[in-house]
């Protein structure tokens, strides 16, 4: 197999869902794997290593990279970090709001901006980022979270091209439905007497049963 950037790659959001499974899959295919997340249980040996990284902490994030640089680095990035919140346009209160772009949008700049420099000392790189097609289709009551994604979609397009001239390139990944813990852990904002409690609720109902029953996370593409 050809690895023309190098056979090591860093996944954020590793523990769960499309990460995780990107995880196993890379390793069969004789990656060595830097899978982070919040939660895990450090492990130094083996063709998956552990790294404890919160993606809305820069130092944690500057901590992995250390790990990671000691180690011979890597040459590819994906970002699976992520969360959602549901709610309507109106009333979702401007703390979610916040919360969700901490993680689906400065999350990724973020680490980015801790790891491409590496990259480029490397001569260059991919990073590939986990978006949505709520990226390319609004999603009703999931407008903020289908906003994060249309932020990545657009940076990803300005990295792509001013990253060009060091052998950087970027991508998007925008699966649909998706059978992941996302659905699970999906926060919901819902202020008390909100006009639009009912129709949220529905909706979000019936985007979790169509999650649940989409494709596996190995199929994300």
């Amino acid at each position: 197999m050809r690895y023309p950037y190098g056979n090591s790659i860093l996944i954020t959001g590793a523990s769960s869902g499309i990460g995780l499974a990107a995880a196993h899959l890379f390793a069969q295919a004789g990656y060595t794997v830097y899978a982070a997340s919040r939660h895990c249980d450090e492990a130094t040996e083996g063709p998956t290593i552990n790294v404890k990284m919160d993606v809305c902490d820069e130092a944690s994030v500057l901590r992995a990279r250390e790990i990671i640089e000691a180690r011979g680095g890597v040459g590819i990035l994906l970002h699976c970090a992520g969360m959602g919140i549901a709610g309507a346009a109106e009333d979702t209160p401007e703390e979610a709001v916040r919360a969700q772009f901490e993680v689906n949008y400065f999350g990724v700049l973020r680490v980015n901006r801790v790891f491409l420099p590496m990259l480029r000392g490397r001569g260059g790189g991919l990073v590939l980022l986990m978006s949505s097609v709520a990226g390319r289709v609004p999603l009703p009551y999931q407008s903020h979270y289908s906003a994060t994604k249309y932020a990545l979609d657009t940076y990803t397009e300005s990295l792509r091209m001013e990253g060009a001239r060091f052998g950087l390139r970027a991508a998007l990944i925008e699966p649909g439905d998706t059978k992941t813990g996302f659905t699970q852990a999906r926060r919901m904002a819902i202020p008390g007497g909100s006009p639009y409690a009912g129709n949220c609720e529905s909706a979000v109902a019936r985007m979790a049963k169509d999650e649940q029953n989409g494709a596996a996370p190995e199929t994300a593409r």
